[in-house]
């Protein structure tokens, strides 16, 4: 269930609103890695998200390009979560391959530092469940460099979001 609905989200979230203008091609050319962690522990998970780095790190980028390792058992406290970030950095760091792969952040609760837990920008970060979205940096680089204003699409999101609301934007992540 959590891999299906977070499947369901990059469809209708991510790639239907249009958040992420370069998930569109890798979706529906089949190169994102969906990864159910059975992690209860905070050292579990660390476990996993190393083996699913150097998965990555080491799979063809015509094969997979990207990695959503879903946890839904550990971290569902969004500070706990964040807190986390850091020791996900971290292992990115001993792993040597900064520069190579980064680590996106998704949360059900996810808020932004200046903004309110209701905002609707922070729609931008929520998923279904909390998850951290693997990418190699040369394939972010080519999106970027071939997409107009990349820059801009932040506020795009932003606008986006908050045009339609807090309540319809609960629903969307929660539909089945």
């Amino acid at each position: 269930m959590p891999l299906g609905a977070t499947q369901r989200w990059v469809e209708r979230v991510v790639i239907g609103l249009n958040l992420c203008p370069f998930a569109k091609a890798v979706q529906l050319r089949g190169q994102v890695r969906y990864r159910l962690s059975a992690a209860i522990s905070t050292d579990a998970l660390l476990v996993d998200l190393r083996d699913e780095l150097l998965s990555l790190h080491e799979a063809d980028p015509a094969v997979v390009d990207t990695s959503l390792l879903v946890h839904p058992h550990v971290l569902q406290d969004f500070y706990d979560y964040n807190d986390f970030l850091a020791e996900a950095d971290a292992e990115l760091a001993r792993l040597g391959l900064e520069g190579e792969l980064q680590i996106a952040s998704f949360h059900p609760d996810y808020c932004f530092a200046d903004s309110a837990p209701d905002d609707p920008a922070n729609y931008s970060n929520r998923s279904p469940f909390p998850l951290l979205h693997l990418l190699r940096e040369a394939s972010v680089s080519r999106a970027v460099d071939a997409f107009p204003d990349a820059a801009r699409i932040y506020e795009r999101n932003i606008a986006t979001l908050r045009a339609l609301g807090p309540e319809a934007l609960t629903r969307l992540l929660r539909s089945r």
